[in-house]
């Protein structure tokens, strides 16, 4: 599900998988013959706020966070470490080994202690000689052993990376678009050049996902990369718009900040359980981009029991109003249909007809749920 290799890196492709583990010990078989990934996976992942910085008490400490907080119980299961848990070299038997400095206890008792929790651990590795770091071994001609090493281990998630690679064939490493054969390999694909935390990375990477919308369902999503939301560089309705676009397009919702000193507006948006419902409907069909006009945007998909989500989405610098009409999202104009606000928590008063019309802040977006009315 995750990742492309890292920006810094000169890359023909920016291209990563995930594969939700249920292993069969084969890297290119671990999908879906276990019923994994039939919703979008949840949790969080080490890089964005730490890159390489990470250690066995960071990972710990972040399990024992999504207990405490009560998130693990609005379904973040995975603590996901990213690059630069392993040593430089394998061990004299061609075997990865955790960084002895900052990973001492190893993999298999990390994962059991995530275990303990009730969570599961996600690991990382790359389709090449290297990771994108160059700070430890890529997989590359290890496949089967890796993989056999992983299930050893414990491990729940793996996110595989596409740095320093041979040149293979594209479905083998990830050249041609991953959205249209990522399914047959893995659970999650990356869409998108890694995200940075700033308000024009966040848009370029939901524009960017939008349009693969269609190869997206459950057992393999689209993934515009982790979450930003609270890592303090953009306004509190900026992360409310970034978290409401990934729910809506069935992203993967990995939290990419400190859950451990998360602020209470981060903890707020993170926690919406009814914005993390439309993320997690069972139908699994993502939403997209269905209208655009001078910055101001409609993004609707559809939802089970005959619903429809939809935001309305202000990229300008001040506030407008936007209209949705309802052929837009696939209405009839003569339905009527209860509307709810997911940000506000509550339904608007007079079921709405034909069109709504709302005004929406600066860098924004409302975000509600339609429900036909039935005569």
């Amino acid at each position: 599900m995750i990742a492309s290799g890292r920006e810094t890196m000169a890359m023909a492709s920016s291209i990563s998988l995930v594969f939700l583990l249920a292993f069969t010990c084969s890297l290119a078989h671990a999908t879906l013959l276990h019923n994994v990934a039939t919703r979008p996976p949840m949790g969080w992942n080490s890089w964005n706020k730490f890159a390489c910085d990470i250690n066995e008490k960071v990972i710990k400490e972040t399990a024992d966070a999504l207990i405490s907080t009560g998130f693990s119980k609005l379904g973040y299961e995975y603590v996901n470490i990213d690059d630069c848990w392993a040593e430089y070299k394998r061990d004299k038997d061609g075997r990865l080994v955790a960084n002895a400095t900052t990973f001492p206890s190893g993999i298999k008792a990390l994962a059991d202690y995530v275990h303990s929790k009730g969570l599961k651990l996600g690991i990382y590795s790359d389709a090449g000689f290297f990771t994108c770091s160059k700070r430890q071994p890529g997989s590359l001609g290890h496949e089967q052993m890796d993989a056999e090493t992983f299930a050893d281990w414990g491990v729940d998630y793996l996110k595989y990376d596409n740095c320093f690679t041979d040149g293979s064939k594209p479905e083998l490493r990830g050249v041609d678009h991953p959205s249209t054969w990522g399914i047959k390999v893995g659970n999650s694909w990356r869409t998108t050049p890694d995200i940075n935390n700033t308000w024009s990375s966040i848009l370029n990477r939901a524009d960017l996902n939008s349009k693969w919308a269609e190869y997206a369902g459950p057992g393999g999503w689209n993934d515009p990369d982790m979450l930003e939301v609270g890592n303090d560089n953009a306004t509190r309705e900026e992360y409310k718009a970034h978290f409401s676009l990934w729910a809506l397009m069935k992203a993967p919702l990995l939290i990419g900040c400190d859950v451990r000193s998360m602020s209470p507006v981060t903890m707020k948006i993170l926690s919406n359980a009814e914005v993390i419902a439309v993320n997690q409907d069972p139908l699994g069909i993502q939403g997209k981009k269905v209208y655009k006009y001078d910055g101001l945007e409609v993004w609707a998909g559809p939802l089970s029991d005959n619903r429809i989500v939809v935001i309305l989405f202000n990229r300008r610098e001040l506030s407008a109003e936007i209209t949705v009409k309802w052929e837009d999202i696939g209405l009839n104009p003569s339905e009527e249909v209860q509307i709810r606000n997911l940000w506000k928590h509550k339904n608007l008063t007079n079921p709405g007809r034909g069109s709504l019309t709302s005004s929406v802040k600066s860098h924004a977006a409302k975000m509600f749920i339609f429900t036909r009315i039935q005569k």
